[in-house]
């Protein structure tokens, strides 16, 4: 009787072990729309500094709120998400590593790419050995404009001011 029970348990295990596994394989973590994606980079502030963004819209921060803030740091998340006419669009994100795990600080639009109506075939970090020591970024986005014509590299580049440059790699 007690083997017959140990049985049945490691039967009972065993089948909740493969349907765990079958949902969360089932579950959408990354949706289908998202083509290319690379996180690199690394960014630090002290918290009251304006996240990455392409126009300034919010006042800069005062010596006083400067003088209260927590210092935060992440890396970014570059990534092309392709549209119902198999073009892409291309997004840049801050993910701040926090406490509680990472989160988007900020999110914008790659508006230089994307009025391209670009047909995106890559997207690469320059250094793909591990998080970077110096603050910024540097990528590629390899691109086709037409789908049947040669791919272009194009880079996007942060400095350590936080300033976003994007252009034609030049080779």
């Amino acid at each position: 009787m007690s083997l017959r029970r140990t049985a049945v348990c490691a039967l009972l295990l065993t089948a909740s072990l493969l349907y765990a596994q079958t949902a969360v394989a089932d579950d959408p973590i990354l949706p289908a729309s998202i083509i290319f994606a690379t996180s690199t980079g690394y960014w630090e502030d002290d918290s009251t500094a304006i996240a990455v963004q392409r126009t300034p819209s919010t006042p800069q921060p005062t010596p006083s709120a400067m003088a209260s803030a927590k210092p935060r740091h992440g890396y970014y998340k570059l990534f092309a998400v392709r549209q119902s006419d198999r073009t892409a669009k291309i997004y840049l994100q801050q993910i701040e590593q926090g406490d509680g795990g990472p989160s988007i600080a900020s999110t914008v639009e790659l508006q230089e790419l994307n009025d391209l109506r670009p047909y995106v075939t890559d997207i690469r970090p320059e250094n793909s050995s591990g998080m970077l020591k110096e603050p910024g970024l540097f990528a590629m986005v390899y691109l086709k404009t037409d789908p049947d014509s040669e791919s272009e590299t194009w880079t996007v580049v942060i400095d350590e001011f936080g300033e976003v440059s994007v252009g034609k790699a030049s080779n």
